[in-house]
């Protein structure tokens, strides 16, 4: 076929193939084209695709992004600060007195008390805090210790070398941090490090509980079983957002293999808790050097994704104590039920004085580091 050019070299264009021409490009070009009145199914078709396509490249990167967040646990400096242990371990506490706000049948007695009947010493390599085995008691309840350290801490590194736990029906011992001063908690929020009721042999658990906006339904690093994610205290009765380690994490069975280490590590980025059984202590923690980075996955993990470390906690007294019966050991759905425990918690502390030999702390010692810019 021949094609004939015109003087600049540019093809001729019959009259049919010039108005076919013009009329493909006046129907891409002209405003009904852009209208979408104007649309047929193919034209929406492809629009609608296109949008597609744009959401699935900016939306859904966005969300994985999301859901993915995690605090950067960066490597730390730590330097020890204080130190619990030997025959001068309770001269860095108070002593509590008088009842629980979370309605045990529990009399916590001064330290005078507590000493003359036994209930709290210390050698040069354990100091014990216990329940009063044996008496029947009256009203105020059974005598027991709750002891509050003199130093407050806001961040930190705490490792806690414990050889023998307190368990038995009716017992809710702990050990854990908060502000005390009247009127405070939980606005400078609370960390349960080491809490258990009954036998305890369910596992140990940890827990944090705050004022509203801390959430841990995250993206977290941990072995522990999760119980709640709300850490506002009113929620999931008074739980906070709580953590349940192994069941040989706390109980007799711990006791029989001469107890074990926590440590909570406690920063901006989050708080983290873990356990060790006395065969598996960190060889760092050991020589007294203690290296978070190296000890692998938290038994608890609780991140700043969804909650500001620092407006949360702060000021923070260390306290130790054995609760006995109270809002969560003694509650009918869990004395009896969970625990299988006997007749009605009050009355067993009361008149089963004999039931508390097991009951106490030994506690081989307790070592708290600080890191700058934690």
């Amino acid at each position: 076929m021949s094609v004939d050019f015109g003087p600049a070299g540019i093809p001729f264009m019959t009259e049919k193939e010039y108005n076919e021409t013009f009329e493909t490009h006046k129907t891409s070009c002209s405003p009904s084209a852009w209208n979408p009145r104007y649309w047929g199914c193919k034209r929406w078709t492809g629009a609608l695709l296109g949008i597609g396509i744009i959401v699935a490249t900016v939306v859904v990167p966005l969300k994985v992004v999301k859901v993915n967040q995690y605090p950067s646990y960066l490597r730390l400096e730590y330097s020890l600060v204080d130190t619990y242990s030997g025959e001068n371990f309770f001269d860095s506490f108070d002593y509590g007195n008088g009842t629980e706000a979370t309605h045990g049948f529990t009399n916590y007695v001064t330290k005078e008390g507590a000493e003359w009947s036994n209930l709290t010493y210390a050698a040069s390599n354990q100091a014990i805090i216990r329940v009063l085995p044996k008496d029947r008691t009256g009203t105020a309840g059974r005598p027991t210790v709750k002891i509050l350290s003199k130093q407050r801490y806001t961040r930190g590194l705490f490792i806690f070398d414990i050889g023998h736990v307190p368990y038995g029906c009716g017992t809710w011992p702990a050990i854990w941090m908060s502000d005390t001063d009247p009127d405070v908690w939980p606005t400078h929020g609370e960390i349960d490090i080491i809490e258990a009721v009954n036998q305890g042999n369910k596992g140990v658990q940890f827990a944090l509980h705050t004022t509203d906006g801390c959430e841990m339904g995250v993206k977290r690093k941990q072995t522990g079983e999760v119980l709640s994610n709300n850490c506002l205290n009113s929620t999931n009765y008074n739980m906070g957002c709580a953590v349940r380690g192994a069941p040989a994490s706390y109980g007799e069975k711990l006791n029989n293999k001469e107890g074990g280490v926590y440590a909570m590590e406690w920063r901006a980025s989050g708080i983290r808790m873990w356990f060790f059984p006395r065969d598996q202590i960190p060889p760092n923690i050991s020589i007294g050097k203690p290296e978070p980075s190296q000890w692998g996955t938290a038994t608890a993990d609780f991140p700043s994704t969804k909650c500001d470390i620092d407006s949360h906690f702060k000021n923070h007294r260390l306290i130790i104590n054995i609760s006995l019966c109270g809002d969560w050991a003694g509650a009918p759905q869990v004395y009896n039920e969970e625990y299988d425990c006997p007749t009605e918690c009050a009355e067993y502390v009361g008149s089963v004085p004999e039931a508390f030999k097991d009951a106490y702390w030994a506690i081989n010692s307790i070592t708290v580091y600080t890191a700058p810019n934690s």
